[in-house]
């Protein structure tokens, strides 16, 4: 007792946590640890050291005496075990490898393992002859990779040496796996018929592999002279098959890692070996960008050596040029995105695909090094560091961005490597664990508070890869352009317009134009915009339309750059920014809102800004407006004008961002036209009473119709409407007549007066004679009109009347006036269905535009707005009488009351309400997309691109999105035929 409390206290002494735990160990092993206990505490786990290190006592007496006496095997012994549990299993069960560890450095990796399944190194094709070559092979690889492990630890190998010697050491045992391979093959197929390369890929083939990982190989085989090419084949997948088993079958000694084969061409799908002539075809004709990408790596690492560089030197003409390859840019953005859902899918401890992980920085060189390596020789490097310093010296990256990401890069992999070797598992996950944290804090040399100092330095090293990383692309776009001092290489102009077409801007000369104008100079503004832009280009560069995203970034930069606030408001809030190079870089619609009200970028702040204001608070502002102006009714209106224009850029915005849904847009852009024709009509109303110098004679009132009407406005929707009036009593009528003419004509003047933001038309067609008939009528006229002359179409169109401006009073007496003929009672007649039917039909035939596809129209196309929309208006007809619920001007209020009373079969509803969704979404986008209104998916494929992309499809998913069109519109086609038509 006394001497377990006399080495537990001198355990406490040095710094074991737990002393006694420690002290009993020492006891049961009854080992003498003199002369080793005061280097066990300063290894980064005493205790796991302490733990392994007694067991190979144990199992080794002689150990302890061997470590005593050689300082150099000491340091690397107790660093091994104070790090990797799985290593120091691995030395208490093969205590010989303590040889190999007394050597300060290891060589001919591939020779000691051949020779350890009973291989010849120097035969032209080894084959294994151990009894046991699989277990051989295992206990070979790991004593040599425990030797590496140590050197790591001790710092006697930096990380690219570390990384290489893993590489080289993992080609060693694809080869040993090789001649193990040969052996359980038949002699002919191995020897007679085929030769055989495997290409190292990934981390293999770029000399910075982990400790423990996949490693990507790709297999190419050719068949000996005279030899036939299908059997040479079929023998040569029995072989990598065969190889490959070698490497992951389990065994008391566990497996190596696995052998993934999946970059191959066709990937899984394809053939496990090929030619080399068959992988060169394919690559030719099929591959994708991220194929060459991967094939950066290539490099042969076992088999015919010869074979292997013919491989590697004939697809390294290709990966140069898949610069110039059609849809590069397209696979370039889908590769960026892929990493991107990489990132926010995992969680922020994990160092390889969290936020500012490996993959981050992995990708950007990778990607610069396609861009610019066909040019430019010296950037054809494999590992990560030695092509981000490549990229630093030739000027393509800047020299701070590439020392930062470098440190932190190494930083990274160093953790990996700590949190792999602990147990030779594959991990890229921070632990909890304060234990596990502070074996990674002494292993990297933090001794004072080893948890709290590596947290803080993993975040800030993870904080500015991802920092560095937005702008990476970018930066030295500004350097090519800026007349900054000439302390670094710079990008050339060629360069810098390689880079920006690589990334989606299709002028790129004009693009650079841009930035020049935006960040040459010393002032202030130039300096904040030098900082903005990296970020910004790259939000640009994500959006549908990167060119138009930094033009109209620009001019609004142009109108606003002397303004304090702007520049600073997009430097310290990024959710602006970011918002703003969205709206830019997909709407010419919302652009031309904001360069001509500069001022409501701050409404991009966040979403409650965007929030659809009520009407009430627009009407008070709007009138507050008119009053404020007095007499002066073209300024009054113009200010009610801008009010207009910001709202429809709140809601542009809004749409844009996937806060509201089309149906909540028309009813904002309804409702907002409410708003202006109710102010634009007092102004009116205000101008005629002064020109009369007499109250007006009438009560006058506006009812909406069609798509206003229905509270489905698009942004390109004119005000279809028509004007009631009402004259007082004892007025005159035909005084009264004549000044509801003049208020109708000066509030469709003053919505039509040039101005720089978008008209609000009023058609009043639909009125009783269309164009043929008097613009105003009083409420009387209405009534004996609609009830001698109204015909089924009218009827039909008055499905959409509602008040909107002016009396309310007045308003309400039209709208009650009209219900007896919209809805009528006993539904609507044989010979009234007869004439809806051909009007419908003769529509279908006559009004669609010539040249235009009728399965892309969205309004008069089969399936399209027109055809729900008359179908719904049928039930109300029909049933509308009866069912009050079916009174709305809403097409799908009205299909959900159908649904609602088994008038309209719930599947049907879903597929109509689905198309005109769709075909409303696509009207809407084609105008914020192009700022000008149209009805059909475009024909052009950039033009179709970028609607699809505003729409929620991916770059490439423009022909998707006119399929799935089709396909929801023939689905609701095959309703109206049957609910409308009867067939």
């Amino acid at each position: 007792m006394p001497r377990i409390e006399s080495t537990a206290a001198r355990l406490a002494r040095l710094g074991f946590a737990d002393a006694a735990g420690a002290a009993r160990l020492v006891e049961r092993a009854g080992v003498d640890l003199e002369g080793l206990l005061e280097s066990l505490v300063a290894v980064p786990d005493p205790a796991l050291a302490l733990a392994s290190l007694t067991r190979l006592a144990e199992r080794e007496p002689a150990a302890l005496d061997r470590l005593r006496a050689d300082e150099g095997l000491r340091e690397r012994v107790l660093a091994l075990l104070g790090v990797s549990a799985a290593l120091g299993d691995h030395l208490e069960r093969h205590p010989e490898h303590l040889d190999l560890l007394a050597v300060p450095t290891l060589t001919e990796h591939r020779a000691a393992l051949l020779r350890a399944v009973g291989a010849e190194p120097d035969a032209a094709e080894p084959r294994a002859s151990a009894a046991d070559p699989l277990i051989a092979l295992r206990v070979a690889y790991r004593g040599r990779l425990a030797h590496v492990a140590a050197r790591d630890l001790t710092g006697q190998a930096t990380l690219p040496e570390v990384t290489a010697e893993l590489s080289d050491l993992a080609g060693a045992a694809l080869e040993a796996a090789l001649a193990i391979a040969r052996a359980e093959v038949d002699e002919g197929a191995a020897d007679g018929e085929v030769r055989l390369a495997v290409v190292g890929m990934g981390k293999c083939g770029a000399r910075e592999l982990n400790y423990i990982s996949d490693v990507d190989v790709i297999f190419v085989a050719e068949p000996r002279e005279g030899a036939d090419e299908t059997k040479a084949l079929r023998a040569a997948t029995r072989l990598a098959q065969a190889m490959m088993r070698a490497c992951t079958a389990a065994t008391p000694e566990g497996s190596l890692w696995e052998v993934d084969a999946g970059l191959r061409p066709e990937g899984r799908s394809g053939p496990l070996v090929r030619t080399l002539a068959s992988h060169l075809a394919y690559y030719r004709r099929w591959a994708k960008t991220w194929e060459f990408q991967a094939l950066l790596k290539a490099r042969p690492v076992a088999g015919d050596p010869e074979l292997g560089a013919a491989y590697v030197e004939e697809v390294n003409e290709l990966v140069w040029s898949a610069a110039t390859r059609d849809n590069f840019v397209e696979d370039v953005q889908a590769m960026r995105r892929r990493v991107e859902a990489h990132v926010r899918s995992e969680g922020e401890r994990q160092i390889k695909l969290g936020p500012g992980g490996l993959r981050d920085i992995e990708f950007a060189v990778q990607l610069l090094q396609l861009v610019h390596g066909r040019l430019d020789p010296l950037l054809r490097r494999r590992a990560t560091l030695s092509a981000l310093a490549a990229l630093s010296r030739g000027g393509y990256v800047a020299r701070d961005d590439s020392r930062g990401l470098a440190e932190a890069y190494s930083f990274l992999r160093k953790v990996e490597h700590l949190l792999q070797l602990h147990r030779m598992r594959r991990t890229h996950v921070l632990p909890t664990d304060a234990d596990d944290l502070r074996r990674l804090g002494r292993a990297l040399g933090m001794q004072v508070d080893p948890v709290g100092e590596f947290t803080s330095r993993w975040r800030r090293h993870a904080m500015e890869a991802r920092r560095l990383h937005e702008k990476l692309f970018y930066r030295p776009l500004l350097q090519a352009v800026a007349r900054l001092p000439d302390s670094e290489a710079r990008l050339s102009t060629a360069a810098a317009a390689a880079r920006l077409r690589a990334l989606g801007y299709v002028d790129p000369d004009g693009a650079l134009r841009h930035i020049a104008a935006l960040s040459t100079g010393v002032s202030r503004r130039a300096s904040i915009q030098r900082t903005l832009l990296p970020v910004m280009l790259g939000w640009f560069a994500d959006t549908p339309d990167p060119d138009a995203g930094l033009l109209g970034f620009r001019q609004v930069s142009d109108k606003l750059g002397t303004t304090p606030w702007y520049l600073r408001l997009l430097r310290d809030e990024t959710a602006v920014a970011a918002r703003m190079a969205r709206v830019l870089g997909t709407s010419r619609y919302a652009t031309g809102l904001l360069t001509n009200a500069p001022e409501a970028v701050a409404l991009l702040g966040g979403d409650e800004e965007l929030a659809v204001r009520s009407s009430g608070a627009l009407l008070g502002e709007a009138s507050a407006a008119v009053s404020r102006h007095g007499d002066d009714t073209e300024t009054a209106v113009a200010a009610v004008r801008a009010l207009r224009r910001r709202e429809l850029f709140r809601i542009a915005v809004a749409d844009i961002s996937g806060l509201i849904d089309i149906e909540r847009v028309g009813v904002a852009l309804s409702s907002l036209n409410d708003v202006t024709i109710q102010a634009a009509l007092d102004a009116a109303l205000g101008k005629v009473s002064a020109e009369r110098r007499a109250p007006l004679p009438t009560r006058f009132a506006v009812i909406a119709m069609g798509r206003l009407g229905g509270m489905e406005s698009s942004y390109a929707s004119d005000a279809d409407v028509m004007f009631v009036h009402q004259p007082l009593p004892d007025a005159a009528e035909r005084e009264a007549s004549d000044a509801a003419f003049a208020v109708a004509n000066e509030l469709r003047r003053l919505l039509a007066l040039p101005a720089p933001d978008p008209p609000l038309l009023i058609d009043p067609d639909l009125r009783p004679e269309g164009r043929q008939g008097p613009l105003v009528r009083t409420l009387a006229s209405y009534r004996a009109y609609y009830s001698r002359w109204s015909s089924p179409w009218e009827a039909q169109a008055l499905l959409r009347a509602r008040f909107s401006a002016g009396d309310a009073e007045l308003g309400a007496a039209f709208v009650a006036g009209i219900d007896e003929l919209r809805y009528p009672a006993g539904g609507v007649t044989d010979s009234a269905l007869r004439d809806i039917r051909r009007l419908k039909a003769r529509m279908e035939a006559e009004r669609l535009p010539r040249g235009a596809d009728p399965a892309l129209h969205t309004k008069l196309g089969p399936g399209g707005l027109s055809d729900v929309e008359w179908v719904a208006q049928l039930l109300q007809l029909r049933h509308a009488g009866t069912t009050p619920s079916l009174r709305t001007t809403r097409t799908l209020e009205a299909l959900r009351a159908a649904t609602a009373h088994q008038l309209l079969d719930p599947a049907d509803a879903d597929e109509l309400a689905r198309a005109w969704r769709f075909a409303s979404r696509i009207r809407d986008a084609i105008m914020l997309v192009k700022g000008r209104p149209g009805d059909s998916v475009p024909a052009d494929t950039r033009e179709r691109r970028l609607i699809a992309q505003t729409l929620g499809y991916p770059p490439d998913g423009s022909e998707d999105f006119r399929d799935d069109y089709r396909r929801v519109t023939r689905r609701a086609r095959q309703v109206v035929d049957r609910v409308f038509y009867g067939a």
